[in-house]
């Protein structure tokens, strides 16, 4: 194996696994990943929740070397971030994504700066010429120059991984790791973490040597977003994170979880799942079905709000502390820490997989919690409205509902209730109660479409897609090897 002008001797492969996320985290503590990537190489993890005493108990329990993360650099906002901005405003208008342009319309063109939007005008003329290319090569060979971590530089030339696999390449630290292990000639694997990542976030700042999907449909998405990956290995593996909820270890009866949530095993629970609050406000619609609940409206039944684990600050508490015993707030240990350091021990694991597991109808607003009550095969009731006072995002949701790539499948599968008003949210919550098999079929079709594969083996697939493309790199770098000895004995002649 080559590092750098090294040659390696090869043994067992050393993979170094990057998580910024919780989310990640999940897949590294509680899947067999680990354990199947164990018995060909020699594991170790940087983990950005390494860093927390709070998570300490959490990753002692890995029985491989779980580092910090290394200090991060931010890019100097000009050139790089300019740079950056005009690289996705060129491929957004040669290639438009309805998530992205939808996105741009409602969101980011009132958030941005004026100097940021003009650079509008020289990206429509650079995709004009089609030279969306030429302009990413540039960019990420410039954005390359910049050190954005001599720590992890220093780290890896002492660590001398064969191979890096990177879990966030749409996230802030990772594609620091990239810039460091590229200079040092180190191959890179890049793992998709999520379905909607392709076609909603900014573009992926660098190329990576080999790529890893849930589903046939995200491959499809790379190919299409991300041309020069038809040159690449694309490996899917489905969803890792969800053969936790094939383990029966963390499974709890439903008297036991209601006993933790302070619920009555004897009612139905209906899960109100909110998602970032950076994004909409969607607590308004909790709220609303809370007081409905509280006054009977949907018989006797009991709500649990269940706020993102990524983004849960405790704030939620002054609203819905008010309806108890009907309505039920989760709490996570999580709250007030930076994203980045959050992780989940057992505990948070195993009220995740119940609390969809126990649901009998779950209702959001087109977040991935969707799948989570598919897979245990609960209805599921989609918010198709603005549910804050004055429905200033009404526009949005209805282009994520009927327009965005990722979720206008789903939403207009059949698999799931769109429901318009709170009324309608009611009626659907109240139908499903008692049909709780309407819409079976469908939801079906929205697991096998998302996730690819759901036979709780996706962590070891994954493992052995990291295997596979390590041998890959390995021969061809043995190959090239040959190619240049033997050119080296012919010129001696």
């Amino acid at each position: 194996m080559r590092f750098g002008d090294k040659i390696i001797e090869k043994n067992r492969t050393k993979i170094l696994l990057l998580s910024s996320s919780l989310l990640v985290d999940r897949v590294f503590l509680y899947t067999n990943l680990i354990e199947t990537l164990k018995q060909s190489g020699d594991v170790t993890i940087w983990a950005t929740s390494a860093g927390s005493d709070q998570n300490s108990s959490v990753w002692s329990k890995t029985d491989v070397k779980v580092e910090k993360f290394p200090e991060i650099l931010s890019f100097r906002e000009f050139p790089y971030n300019f740079l950056r901005r005009l690289n996705e405003f060129v491929w957004d208008y040669r290639f438009p994504l309805p998530s992205r342009t939808s996105m741009r319309r409602h969101v980011r063109n009132k958030q941005q700066e004026l100097i940021i939007r003009s650079l509008k005008l020289p990206a429509r003329i650079l995709a004009m010429l089609r030279l969306e290319n030429f302009v990413e090569n540039k960019v990420e060979k410039y954005l390359l120059g910049f050190p954005r971590s001599e720590e992890a530089e220093a780290r890896l030339r002492e660590l001398k991984p064969d191979v890096i696999v990177t879990t966030g390449p749409f996230q802030f630290e990772q594609p620091a790791i990239f810039a460091a292990a590229k200079k040092l000639g180190i191959p890179t694997l890049a793992y998709i973490p999520s379905w909607d990542n392709i076609t909603t976030k900014n573009r992926m700042l660098f190329k990576y040597d080999g790529y890893i999907v849930w589903s046939e449909q995200i491959k499809k998405e790379l190919r299409e977003v991300y041309p020069h990956t038809e040159k690449q290995p694309v490996y899917i593996v489905g969803a890792p994170q969800y053969d936790i909820f094939k383990q029966n270890r963390f499974y709890q009866s439903r008297e036991e979880f209601c006993r933790q949530q302070n619920l009555n095993p004897e009612l139905p629970i209906i899960v109100y799942a909110i998602g970032s609050p950076n994004f909409l406000k969607e607590h308004h619609g909790a709220i609303d079905l809370a007081e409905r609940v509280v006054r009977g409206e949907l018989g006797k039944v009991q709500m649990l709000v269940r706020p993102h684990p990524i983004h849960d600050n405790a704030e939620l508490h002054d609203f819905f502390d008010k309806f108890a015993p009907h309505v039920r707030l989760q709490q996570t240990p999580n709250a007030g820490k930076k994203l980045t350091e959050r992780s989940q021990d057992k505990e948070q694991i195993a009220e995740w997989v119940n609390t969809f597991r126990h649901a009998d109808v779950v209702v959001n607003l087109s977040s991935t919690v969707t799948i989570d009550a598919a897979i245990f095969d609960h209805p599921v009731v989609n918010l198709d409205f603005d549910p804050q006072p004055g429905q200033a995002q009404q526009e949005l949701i209805k282009d994520i509902n009927h327009k965005w790539n990722h979720f206008q499948p789903i939403a207009e599968s059949g698999g799931v209730w769109l429901v318009n008003n709170t009324d309608e949210m009611v009626g659907a919550v109240k139908n499903y109660l008692k049909n709780p098999s309407l819409h079976h079929a469908k939801r079906q079709w929205i697991i096998n479409y998302v996730c690819g594969y759901l036979d709780g083996k996706c962590g070891e697939r994954m493992a052995n897609a990291i295997r596979d493309f390590s041998a890959l790199i390995y021969a061809e770098s043995n190959a090239k090897e040959k190619v240049e000895l033997n050119y080296k004995i012919a010129t001696q002649f």
